[in-house]
């Protein structure tokens, strides 16, 4: 990996890591700062946003010094008048990523198991494979994209996904996932080649989450999707989360667009544990997220622990992306999430006591940067207004 946080080379679906950093000099100090204009702001750039090329509509969350806002702009579908809404269930993609971290740094805290331990100790099976020269893949090589693992199984998937914004992506994709299960993935996951050390050079890994909710089902002998609703119910009221849908709940999907098809497409197909991109949750849900991260509990703390450190400026935690010397973030962390028909992103910016969750219905090459403009202009904002008044 090169300089990632200074940009990114990949903004593909399920890159996860469109960082941004912006370099605008704007002083902050501490204190309890009133946010009494925040929500016009809010307004102003939710309506910027869906003024851009291909993007129908979108919704932001900010939760800003305990004060809460949810803005939704635009409409669903072209030319059908209607809202995203409150009820409206978004499928957050790689995002999901950040919720399997932090149920990995609940397992550490409760000494389920280690980060060092090798992963092979929760396989059924040998898998010979799954080391270079002697040195296993960890559980810390997991969470950090540096195991050496391929993006996706099967491996088709990776040069689908290659050509992403070929109108024909989504219908393959959802063909090579048709059936795919947990003993396809294992099967799989005997043919992977490990071409260098782990836990030394960043290769961004879906496979990785994966096995990382395998391990989660292993050690608490659940199923992850109880597993996540169970942690984030009881620790964050989070009670909305859904890896499957019902026929009821798949009404309440957000319809999306995928690249410049003006035709909406399907929704993100099924892989076999669902933990690295097919979570669905609505907009009050991510606020209650957004609060569990700013009131930083020792889960979360652990979770936002820096495992591997890339350069000064770029660390990754528990799958959580960790950019340091901002000059107008400080230390923030940060994740992009992506399926075929909408790209969102989160932000935890604790300068600020600050979180932001963006998410639109329009998936392409240029959807990341639009949301970037977005999240940079209210993080502006708010150290303009907390430089003056503060």
């Amino acid at each position: 990996m090169h300089a990632i946080s200074r940009g990114v080379r990949n903004r593909r679906w399920f890159t996860g890591l469109v960082l941004s950093t912006a370099l605008l000099s704007v002083g902050c100090r501490g204190g309890q700062v009133p946010a009494k204009d925040l929500g016009a702001d809010i307004d102003d750039v939710a309506a910027t946003l869906i003024e851009q090329p291909l993007v129908h509509s979108a919704s932001i969350a900010v939760v800003y010094r305990g004060q809460e806002f949810i803005r939704h702009r635009g409409d669903m579908e072209a030319g059908k008048p209607g809202p995203p809404t409150d009820a409206t269930l978004y499928e957050i993609g790689s995002l999901s990523k950040t919720l399997a971290g932090t149920l990995m740094a609940n397992a550490v805290l409760e000494r389920r198991l280690g980060l060092d331990d090798d992963i092979r100790m929760y396989l059924q099976g040998d898998y010979p494979n799954l080391q270079y020269n002697g040195e296993p893949i960890r559980i810390r090589h997991l969470l950090s994209h540096t195991g050496g693992l391929p993006n996706m199984l099967p491996d088709r998937a990776n040069t689908v996904l290659a050509d992403f914004t070929n109108h024909r992506t989504p219908q393959a994709l959802n063909a090579l996932y048709a059936g795919y299960g947990k003993a396809d993935f294992f099967r799989d996951l005997h043919a992977v080649e490990i071409r260098q050390a782990p836990g030394k050079d960043y290769a961004y890994s879906s496979t990785g989450t994966e096995l990382t909710a395998h391990i989660l089902e292993t050690v608490y002998a659940s199923d992850y999707a109880s597993l996540l609703r169970g942690f984030f119910g009881d620790s964050a009221a989070m009670t909305g989360l859904r890896i499957r849908v019902d026929d009821t709940e798949a009404a309440r999907l957000a319809v999306g667009y995928h690249s410049d098809n003006p035709v909406p497409t399907t929704p993100m197909p099924q892989l076999p544990w669902g933990a690295s991109g097919n979570v669905k949750a609505t907009v009050p849900e991510m606020v209650k997220y957004l609060k569990f991260q700013l009131a930083d509990g020792p889960v979360v703390q652990e979770s936002h622990r820096a495992l591997v450190t890339f350069d000064p400026e770029f660390s990754i935690g528990y799958f959580w992306n960790i950019v340091a010397g901002d000059r107008l973030k400080g230390t923030y962390y940060a994740h992009h999430g992506g399926v075929p028909r909408s790209q969102c992103y989160i932000y935890i910016l604790p300068r600020y006591d600050l979180g932001i969750f963006v998410i639109t219905n329009q998936s392409g090459d240029e959807t990341a940067h639009a949301m970037e403009a977005a999240i940079d202009t209210l993080v502006e904002r708010i150290a303009a207004r907390e430089n003056t008044t503060g």
